[in-house]
């Protein structure tokens, strides 16, 4: 997975809605063209499910997730089995300086839609990979986008591509980078150094920027959310000039490269969109 630089450009949202509908134009500066897509509003809500899809069909599939409270519990990220590696491990614990971050909220359909949109490359043995879009409001995040950018990927790495438009979604949204989604489908679940510095292409913009994991063949757990400890990981990886796979020092003060986080949090509540940009035109 390459990294993002996420930048202002001055483009421009408006909306026009009409009864049970409402269309969305993307003015986009920098292709100098306009992106029309219609969006159809669901009548109601069936009682009987905690969500429903509304799907835009251009320039690419979207699908929003309201999730009905009464359907799930309050569930909170822990982590009870580590996984270690001979280059870094994971920690169950928090840096000091990760313990004056801001919390995040996810919501607990995120992972298993991301899986679902992933099920192809999965069962062919390929990564998948997706970016976290979050708003901020009364001092938490919440990550309200999960973005499927245009991708290469093979067994073991992911690639993004066309990543213009992923800065143009999250520029209109107003959003923040909040980090990324990757599976590792017949690895387990742990951070490999394309995975570190990726993590660092968004840490270093944004220290509250998370890197999940779904590894559906570990036997001990099925998904993780880790961030570079700061300053140990941080310092490593600002320092490391290598690509593809490789080893790293061990930081200076001997403890991890990386570490589980606590601070996220999965809620019940929470409305997301899911935008898949692989199938655009």
């Amino acid at each position: 997975m390459s990294s993002a630089r996420f930048e202002s450009s001055g483009r421009k949202w408006q909306t026009h809605s009409t009864a049970g509908s409402k269309t969305m134009y993307l003015a986009t500066a920098d292709a100098k063209q306009i992106a029309h897509c219609q969006l159809n509003l669901p009548r109601a809500i069936d009682p009987n499910v905690g969500s429903y899809p509304v799907k835009h069909h251009y320039p690419s599939p979207i699908v929003s997730w309201i999730e009905d409270l009464s359907s799930f519990s309050d569930v909170s990220f822990s982590d009870n089995a580590e996984y270690v590696d001979d280059q870094s491990r994971p920690s169950v614990g928090q840096s000091s300086a990760s313990n004056n971050l801001h919390d995040m909220q996810i919501s607990v359909r995120l992972t298993d839609e991301f899986m679902e949109l992933a099920k192809e490359n999965t069962s062919n043995n390929l990564e998948t990979c997706g970016i976290l879009g979050a708003s901020f409001s009364d001092g938490t995040y919440y990550v309200t986008m999960l973005i499927i950018p245009k991708q290469d990927a093979t067994a073991h790495s992911c690639q993004a591509f066309n990543e213009e438009e992923i800065h143009a979604i999250l520029s209109e949204q107003s959003l923040y980078p909040a980090g990324w989604i990757h599976t590792h489908p017949s690895q387990t679940c742990f951070l490999s150094s394309i995975d570190l510095h990726t993590q660092y292409s968004y840490q270093v913009m944004f220290p509250e920027a998370v890197a999940i994991v779904a590894a559906p063949t570990d036997p001990t757990r099925s998904y993780g959310i880790f961030r570079l400890t700061d300053p140990g990981g941080m310092d490593v990886l600002r320092e490391c000039s290598e690509s593809g796979f490789h080893t790293h020092r061990e930081t200076t003060d001997g403890g991890p490269i990386y570490e589980t986080c606590s601070k996220v949090h999965f809620k019940p509540n929470l409305r997301f969109e899911i935008v898949d940009l692989r199938s655009g035109a």
